[in-house]
């Protein structure tokens, strides 16, 4: 009887270490940005290959497609939506709505931050990549009509998220910190 919970103690341990080592190196990946993206575009590139060798497993494919623009528009979103100002969420979190409210800078605080949106999209590539080795998931659709319907989804999803974007004028992508010219040079007069 005591073998019996020293085998799950054992498998425990193994388990709250795999865990352990692979938090860690999670954590060394986040200052490693470029790094990380080329490993979601090399998965992805993988699993495209294996469709386009295979065939197969287009709607795999289009739930992946599906899943990754849900993922794309919560990155692009904001954390609290400028529209719902005057709700019961006004916590002061939102966005500028008057021209004296937009000269106090704020910085945008996206509903989906990077590290978790990479996440999101590696995990849900490689589990697509997955999906491809069980014929189960091998459903025969005709794929044209999949992607046209994806193409519709896609320009009206991202038609809306740009006028949201325009008429609360804010722009999630930002490439650093601003770098002025003369920042940091002292002016002796």
């Amino acid at each position: 009887m005591m073998e019996g919970s020293d085998n799950e103690e054992s498998s425990a341990q193994t388990s709250a270490n795999i865990r352990r080592a692979v938090q860690y190196w999670l954590d060394k990946s986040t200052i490693h940005i470029v790094p990380r993206w080329i490993l979601f575009a090399f998965i992805l590139a993988l699993f495209f290959l294996r469709i386009y060798l295979i065939q197969g497993y287009f709607i795999v494919a289009y739930g992946l497609g599906i899943f990754l623009l849900n993922n794309f528009i919560a990155f692009l979103s904001p954390l609290e939506d400028p529209t719902d100002v005057g709700g019961a969420r006004d916590d002061g979190l939102s966005l500028p709505s008057t021209s004296k409210e937009g000269k106090e800078y704020r910085p945008f605080a996206r509903r989906l931050p990077e590290f978790k949106f990479w996440m999101a999209c590696a995990r849900g590539a490689f589990t697509s990549l997955l999906m491809t080795f069980f014929s189960v998931f091998d459903v025969p659709v005709f794929w044209p009509i999949l992607l046209m319907y994806f193409g519709v989804l896609f320009f009206m999803t991202m038609k809306r998220q740009i006028a949201h974007m325009w008429k609360h004028k804010y722009v999630p992508i930002s490439f650093g910190k601003s770098k002025y010219k003369d920042a940091g040079k002292e002016r002796g007069e």
